[in-house]
């Protein structure tokens, strides 16, 4: 009589580069999803447990991303899932461990990823529900000046400026009469100084008329 070997419940870690998952993620699931069920598994979950910094290069990779599965299986089919792991281009590590142990609880704690995209998701739930802060009386009639200030503004530059020949021309105011000159006073006798200027001629005069009258008498 042939005895039925029975499943038993696997954790396996899929370790893929994490340029890879970036730019192919439904492809690295179908990957793993077609290794487990090339053995037969009965998969259970699969899902991204975090995104972390190597301990050391492997295959010029320094970052990698751990890919968290849980899956029945024969036990005998455990070396032919790691087999294929290693035939893969895509996965660069596989480690699988016995689940026996762990309870249905276990299986569905949350990951550091899932924890970190739930923190994401509440942040930005918390941040839409927040209302807007209400504004003082103070900044609402200093925002309503400055908008009545701007139309006044507007207006004025909507008006057109008035020509120069819309404007009346004032009327000129006649010339005011012109005073008379004034008498010019007359001239005030002269001062000796002149008075010296003027008889210097007649002594002149009286000179010339001895020395003719000298000549006069020696003749």
């Amino acid at each position: 009589m042939e005895t039925v070997a029975k499943n038993k419940l696997y954790e396996g870690m899929f370790l893929i580069d994490s340029a890879l998952t970036g730019s192919d993620w439904d492809g690295i699931i179908a990957t793993i999803r077609t290794i487990l069920e090339k053995a037969e598994a009965e998969i259970v979950s699969i899902e991204k447990w975090d995104d972390r910094r190597l301990a050391y290069d492997i295959k010029r990779t320094t970052r990698g991303t751990y890919i968290l599965s849980y899956f029945r299986v024969d036990g005998g089919r455990i070396q032919d899932i790691e087999t294929s792991v290693r035939l893969s281009e895509k996965i660069m590590r596989v480690l699988i461990l016995s689940g026996e142990h762990l309870s249905p609880e276990d299986l569905e704690k949350d990951t550091p990823a899932s924890k970190l995209e739930q923190e994401k998701q509440a942040k930005q739930a918390t941040t839409q529900e927040t209302p807007a802060a209400p504004v003082s009386p103070a900044k609402e009639v200093v925002e309503t000046a400055k908008a009545e200030e701007a139309e006044q503004t507007e207006e004025s530059k909507q008006v057109p400026a008035e020509t120069t020949e819309d404007l009346p021309v004032a009327d000129v105011s006649p010339v005011a009469d012109v005073s008379p000159v004034a008498d010019v006073s007359p001239v005030a006798d002269v001062s000796p100084v002149a008075e010296d200027v003027i008889e210097k001629p007649l002594e002149q005069d009286q000179i010339e008329g001895s020395e003719q009258a000298d000549e006069k008498e020696q003749l």
